[in-house]
């Protein structure tokens, strides 16, 4: 099939980690063409603290994905994170002058503009506003109001405010490293365009995006976000927890981690438990043996720590009992084994995996929580190429890229 547009590409730049994921449209459909991934140590809490590692790695993943695709990659769609990312909701109202009148675009999007007439910080920019619900005259619940009549339009939002420095040292970096950035999109909110379906946001979810320093929260209802925050823990502490109470090198924790860790003691049966691993230690000293019910013993605490942080944020703000379709976990740090069932047993509500959907080309290649940020972010950037106006919430999804959303339905089981 000849190709009609240049590649949508989504950069995601976390604290362990750039990955990047290339993708073509055509007919409508989204086609993975390329991925690439690069080791970063030019972050901290997902914040950029050495420009220099980071363009680096921007580089080298990009580098592989334009390998693997064939394509050049001149503009990227890049993710937005970091401890000092904040959220909140804001309420405008407006009159509509003359009498049987159809409110239109521009009515819209002045009653927008006065919902973020806000004090913000100095030093601090709205990274975005998301529109959760209209309301004209006495009716509420609203998608999207063009073309109704009415006297007075309402809108409720929820603004993203970040570091002006933040934003800036991103696009710096990506500009350093040959690009251009032709958006840039919140992670968590990202990662839920890859891993949510249009049920779990109209019934009530919570999004939780574990990454490397940094665990990120995204309450959807009624289709629209509701509520966001970040924390500054993440998968890198239950790599330092081994460090420490292992007393061996960071790698080895690291590796350790990933081929013996389990958060969760009853997944462990007790042959399992009496494993023993080889961890080696540092200064020369001789490799020594520990049991995996040790090494469980070391990870079930801090999983505990991270997620009740999470729940008590949840309960906060009034959703812990409004979340229908539980909670999804997504990111690299999600993948710890028995994360879920401790999940499950802090939170009191179903918890699954997310995982991107169903994809055509290299779908398979990305189908792990870790690609979910950088495929949610060609999402975004799908949209934007079509073109599709922004005026209603999830209206989007309701049109040119429904058959996205109908493959990640058929991949979760989910009737249509």
């Amino acid at each position: 099939m000849p190709r009609q547009n240049s590649p949508i590409v989504g950069l995601d730049i976390g604290t362990s980690s750039v990955r990047v994921v290339i993708a073509e449209l055509l007919d409508g459909q989204l086609e993975i063409v390329g991925i690439g991934e690069a080791d970063s140590k030019g972050l901290r809490r997902g914040v950029i603290s050495k420009p220099d590692l980071t363009v680096d790695a921007i580089k080298h993943a990009v580098e592989d994905a334009e390998l693997m695709s064939g394509l050049t990659v001149n503009q990227v769609y890049v993710g937005l994170a970091g401890s000092s990312i904040k959220g909140q909701n804001s309420n405008g109202m407006i009159a509509i002058p003359g009498r049987h009148r159809a409110i239109a675009h521009e009515d819209v999007m002045r009653v927008i503009d006065t919902a973020c007439a806000i004090s913000i910080p100095s030093g601090r920019e709205v990274a975005d506003v998301l529109p959760q619900e209209y309301t004209v005259d006495d009716q509420d619940g609203i998608d999207d109001p063009l073309g109704m009549l009415g006297s007075r339009l309402s809108v409720s939002v929820h603004i993203i405010t970040s570091p002006v420095a933040a934003k800036q040292n991103i696009i710096s970096s990506v500009n350093r490293a040959g690009l251009h950035v032709a958006g840039v999109y919140l992670t968590q909110l990202a990662a839920a365009e890859a891993v949510l379906t249009d049920d779990d946001r109209e019934y009530g979810v919570a999004l939780v995006n574990v990454g490397g320093e940094t665990t990120s929260l995204a309450i959807y209802q009624r289709g629209s976000v509701w509520h966001t925050a970040v924390f500054p823990l993440g998968g890198n502490h239950f790599t330092n927890d081994i460090a420490v109470g292992l007393r061996t090198p960071i790698p080895e924790a690291e590796r350790i981690k990933r081929e013996y860790g389990c958060a969760y003691r009853p997944l462990l049966n007790p042959e399992e438990a009496s494993e023993l691993i080889e961890v080696p230690s540092v200064g020369g000293r001789a490799p020594r043996a520990v049991s995996r019910q040790i090494l469980c013993d070391i990870l079930e605490p801090r999983a505990e720590e991270i997620l009740s942080h999470v729940q008590d944020e949840i309960r906060q703000a009034g959703f812990d009992r409004q979340l229908s379709s539980g909670v999804v976990l997504t990111g690299g740090g999600a993948m710890l084994e028995g994360l879920i069932e401790v999940a499950e047993h802090v939170f009191n509500a179903p918890v699954r995996l997310g995982v991107p959907g169903d994809f055509q080309g290299l779908g398979d290649e990305i189908a792990s929580p870790n690609f979910a940020a950088a495929v949610g972010l060609i999402l975004h950037g799908s949209r934007r190429e079509l073109g599709v106006s922004a005026g209603g919430r999830g209206q989007w999804r309701r049109t040119a890229v429904k058959p996205m959303r109908d493959r990640v339905k058929s991949f979760f089981g989910i009737k249509r």
